[in-house]
């Protein structure tokens, strides 16, 4: 039985995003855009760096937030050993934006990640579960034989490697963004490793499942596409930029409902994208198929709800603009559930 998705936008702001975040990758050409310089370094590992502790979830997250403007990939085996203490991996469902961000630093430096992923070791067995992740949805050309090469020094793993190497369980190119809560989480934390623009239209092909009259799923991953990508737009100007050069480009299925991310970014008004969902998902849940409508299914995603809200607005900085207490972990959801269910 699958895991119900996360209803993020009932509780959470997501990220929002430094203005001044440069460091962008080549857009697509069909969107006309100009390259960027990519974020990738000349082996930066040789370079001496002031040291830096990552001792606490927030300090992690103003330095995930504000990288792309200052990439330093020869840090990323200190703050994965951080992240791993601070248990931001412990749990699968709300680890994405995590994963992604460690996978997008690998992807952006590929000639340096076999020698980043060594400085990781020795790793305990139930942090090895989160590297084979990161490396499977870094989207790095040889990202299956870098799993390999490193079978050995997790030979309690071999299964999960085996999974990823083998297609059973879905890479970053394979993901299926209606699958659950975690693909679109990576996106974003690729998104912040490396500024690229093919994360960003991942999320906007989706944009029109916040239209869904059938599937409660697709509905929620849409409105949640559609309130992150205003949010995160009104405070960064290069995805703003993205989001108006995409407007034309996009299926028409998609070009008004990105207009309408658009014109909440620029106004400041994304508030109203939430409320519109929340109306969405409470009809759906009520003229929806059976299992839709279940108290048991409805208070089970409410658990859940703040997994994705929660770890971007925590992780980034944003605590201060979320209404109610927004921390990692079951508590935060809980008492969501109670303040959102009627």
């Amino acid at each position: 039985m699958r895991t119900p998705i996360r209803i993020a936008l009932l509780c959470a702001a997501v990220s929002p995003l430094v203005a001044d975040a440069a460091a962008q990758t080549a857009a697509p050409a069909r969107l006309g855009i100009a390259p960027h310089a990519s974020v990738s370094t000349a082996n930066p590992l040789k370079k001496s760096v002031p040291d830096l502790n990552f001792t606490s979830v927030e300090q992690i997250g103003h330095w995930i937030n504000t990288y792309r403007s200052k990439p330093e990939p020869q840090r990323l085996p200190k703050l994965f050993h951080a992240m791993a203490q601070l248990n931001m991996f412990a749990d699968s469902d709300n680890s994405g934006l995590y994963l992604g961000f460690v996978g997008g630093v690998l992807a952006a430096n590929p000639a340096m990640a076999n020698g980043l992923i060594a400085k990781m070791f020795p790793l305990p067995q139930e942090h090895q579960a989160a590297l084979i992740k990161s490396v499977a949805y870094s989207g790095l050309a040889d990202w299956r034989d870098v799993l390999r090469a490193n079978a050995e020094r997790m030979p309690g793993r071999v299964v999960l490697i085996d999974r990823f190497a083998t297609g059973t369980m879905p890479a970053f190119d394979a993901m299926k963004l209606d699958a659950g809560p975690v693909p679109l989480d990576v996106l974003w934390g690729n998104y912040f490793a490396t500024g690229s623009y093919e994360p960003i239209l991942r999320i906007v092909s989706v944009l029109k499942w916040s239209k869904e009259v059938d599937d409660v799923e697709r509905l929620t991953i849409g409105s949640m596409a559609k309130w992150t990508l205003g949010t995160n737009a009104s405070n960064d100007v290069d995805i703003l930029r993205l989001l108006k050069s995409a407007v034309t480009t996009e299926p028409a299925a998609n070009q008004k409902i990105l207009t309408e991310v658009i014109l909440a970014a620029e106004t400041g008004e994304t508030t109203k994208i939430r409320r519109e969902a929340l109306l969405a998902i409470e009809q759906l849940k009520i003229k929806g198929p059976e299992k839709t409508r279940t108290t048991a299914w409805w208070g089970q995603a409410g658990q859940i709800a703040l997994s994705f809200g929660c770890i971007a607005a925590s992780a980034l900085g944003a605590t201060a603009a979320i209404g109610i207490p927004c921390v990692i972990g079951g508590a935060a959801s809980t008492a969501a559930l109670k303040m959102m269910t009627p």
